[in-house]
Formats: C-alpha cells, sequence, structure tokens
C-alpha cells in the first residue's frame, strides 16, 4: 500500500479530509508553536538549546574571532622573525620560509574571518610547520 487516496474517491471526500487535517493541525497550534514568519524568528532560539557558553551562534562567533586573532598573531610573528633573519648571516632559504609561513598565516586569518574556521585551522597549522622547517635551514 502506498499510502495514497483511492482514485475513486470522489470530490466532496477528498475536499473534506482536507479541511479536517487542517483545522486539526491549527489546533493544534498554540502561541509557543507559531509558525516562523519573519526573518527576526530564525534568531530566537529555545532556552533548551542554549548552554552555558550562550548557543550555537556565540561559539561560532568566537570560534571566528580565535581564528583571526591567531592568524595575526602568528603573521606577526613571522615577519619579525624573517626580518630579524635578514639581518643576520643567514641562507636566504630561511627569512623566506618565514615569510611564506606568515603569508599562508595571513590567508587563514582572512579565511576565518569569514567562517572558514576549519580551514583556517589547517593553514595556521601549515603556516607554523613552513616556518619550523625554514627555521631548520639556520
Amino acid at each position: 500500500m502506498s499510502g495514497r487516496p483511492d482514485s475513486d474517491t470522489g470530490p466532496d471526500t477528498a475536499d473534506s479530509e482536507a479541511a479536517a487535517d487542517q483545522d486539526e493541525s491549527h489546533d493544534l497550534l498554540d502561541e509557543s508553536d507559531k509558525p516562523l514568519n519573519e526573518p527576526d524568528d530564525l534568531l530566537d532560539e529555545p532556552d533548551d538549546l542554549l548552554d552555558e557558553s550562550g548557543g550555537p551562534l556565540e561559539d561560532a562567533r568566537r570560534a571566528r574571532w580565535t581564528a583571526v586573532g591567531t592568524g595575526t598573531a602568528l603573521t606577526l610573528a613571522g615577519l619579525a622573525a624573517a626580518l630579524l633573519r635578514l639581518t643576520r648571516s643567514a641562507p636566504a632559504l630561511v627569512p623566506a620560509a618565514y615569510a611564506a609561513g606568515a603569508a599562508v598565516c595571513a590567508a587563514a586569518s582572512v579565511l576565518g574571518s569569514r567562517g572558514r574556521t576549519r580551514r583556517a585551522l589547517w593553514l595556521l597549522i601549515a603556516g607554523v610547520m613552513v616556518m619550523a622547517l625554514g627555521d631548520q635551514f639556520d
């Protein structure tokens, strides 16, 4: 059985069944279960979905700020290390590796600000690895 109504059901029966279903669904709605009509309703969350940190929106916002802050700090550290290695007698590969790692961390910071925090995390790891690899040539 497919669950579809029989084809020989008259139009008066089908209409009365649809009206009865609509009346039942209307009776089940109360003030707390009203349908979402406005865009602001999407931002309202029931209290049972909120955790102690403020909910999923707050977690996403915190992850973005963490990715941006970490990416910026690692970018500045990589650029400072590249400038310090340029002033000393080190192979040219060392400051280039620090600068490349800083560029990757800057890209991670941009991705983090746009909400791509997982990709930003992996780019931060890759940037630090490039800087560490460049340090091994010194």
